[in-house]
């Protein structure tokens, strides 16, 4: 057998043993609260969709804006 077959062969083993262990595992811990937690109030579906998609397109755009900028700067005419 190949070298490629052999390395195809065993990503596909090692992907397919990650992808049966993360179905069969169960969360650890998480059906019951523990003794003095406090959780806090809930985010509303306005605070979660700013949090979890705006922010990360908004610095995404930030940093990709300075990196432009930055290398704008650089480039020699000749």
């Amino acid at each position: 057998m190949s070298e490629v077959k052999k390395n195809t062969l065993r990503t596909g083993t090692v992907a397919a043993g990650a992808t049966l262990m993360l179905l069969l595992s169960s969360p650890a811990f998480a059906a019951g609260r523990d003794d003095g937690e406090q959780p806090g109030p809930g985010l509303s579906v306005v605070e979660t969709l700013g949090l979890f998609v705006a922010a990360p397109i908004v610095l995404y755009l930030l940093i990709a804006g300075l990196v432009m900028v930055g290398s704008r700067g650089s480039k020699k005419h000749s």
